[in-house]
């Protein structure tokens, strides 16, 4: 498979001459055959790689922060129902409460589980800093295992200094927490200057900018000891 995206990769920057950084989408599927909901009416397993030119977070949202917005309409789906924790291509849950927050003008979305506990946004894990450390929910709030979140609880936080945890919060846990910030593959460590009412802090020096900054100098290292990764 790894051939297989470099092969697509390099014909994706031959025809459009893209040269940056490219966002890379896997798709598996159980492929065609007779409709019908029984897996076994498909023939065979298919695939689609999707290229792009990697999403930026513009100057202005990393410099003001992004603003997000708590749905109230909808919680996550539960992990006994369709566990957020896997990787799949249903994103109905997500794309309506995501649609709740922009409707209100927000960049991105605060999605609660049945518990009223925060569980991430519509694409990206969601962390805080409460008195200079990092808080972020815990796997069993009903999240995907985002692979910058497990960087950043793992390597990132630890290089920067920076105490990470996991803990369950609420919105009313809002006001004690002096920083956002959303975790992703595309948007790294994104800070947030609003969650509705609540305001965080956007300083330079705040601990939001050194993980960004440690993000980043992981990123480089990690890239130059694989350069077979490279296309």
């Amino acid at each position: 498979m790894l051939a297989e995206i470099r092969r697509t990769v390099v014909a994706f920057r031959a025809q459009t001459g893209e040269t940056g950084d490219v966002y890379i989408r896997l798709q598996i599927s159980r492929g065609g055959g007779a409709i019908g909901l029984d897996t076994a009416l498909a023939d065979r397993p298919e695939f689609v790689l999707l290229v792009q030119p990697c999403p930026a977070v513009s100057p202005d949202k990393l410099r003001d922060g992004l603003r997000l917005s708590v749905a109230t309409s909808l919680r996550r789906n539960p992990a006994e129902s369709l566990n957020p924790a896997w990787k799949t291509g249903n994103y109905l849950n997500n794309l309506l409460c995501l649609r709740e927050a922009r409707a209100r003008g927000a960049d991105e979305v605060v999605i609660l589980n049945l518990a009223g506990e925060v569980t991430e946004a519509a694409v990206s894990n969601i962390g805080f800093v409460r008195d200079g450390a990092v808080v972020t929910p815990p796997l069993t709030a009903g999240i995907l295992h985002g692979i910058t979140r497990a960087f950043l609880l793992q390597q990132i936080a630890p290089a920067a200094g920076v105490p990470a945890r996991e803990e369950a919060v609420r919105p009313e846990d809002f006001a004690g927490m002096q920083e956002c910030f959303l975790l992703s593959s595309t948007k790294d460590v994104s800070a947030v200057a609003a969650i509705d009412d609540a305001r965080f802090q956007m300083e330079a020096g705040s601990v939001t900018a050194r993980l960004k900054a440690a993000f980043g100098d992981f990123a480089r290292s990690y890239a130059a000891a694989h350069p077979e990764l490279s296309i």
